[in-house]
C-alpha cells in the first residue's frame, strides 16, 4: 500500500489492511462508485472556493475523477 497522505491515501480512508474506497467497489460494485466518485468531485470543485486549501480540493476533485475514469475503463 502507498504511503498515506492527504489527498491520496488519507490515514482515516484506511482501517488495517483495505481502504474504504476499495470496501465499496466490493459492497456496491464498480458502476455505482464510479458514479459517486463523479458525485464526490462534483462537490470539491463546487465548495473549493469557500474553504481554507482551494489547491487540495481541487487535488481531491482530480483524484476522484482519475479514480472514476479508472473503475469505467475497467
Amino acid at each position: 500500500m502507498e504511503e498515506h497522505n492527504s489527498i491520496n491515501h488519507p490515514e482515516h480512508y484506511c482501517t488495517g489492511s483495505i481502504e474504504c474506497i476499495d470496501a465499496m467497489i466490493s459492497a456496491y460494485g464498480k458502476k455505482d462508485v464510479e458514479i459517486f466518485c463523479r458525485l464526490n468531485a462534483f462537490k470539491y470543485l463546487w465548495r473549493c472556493k469557500y474553504k481554507n486549501n482551494y489547491n487540495e480540493d481541487l487535488s481531491k476533485a482530480l483524484w476522484y475523477l482519475n479514480k472514476a475514469e479508472e473503475l469505467n475503463n475497467q
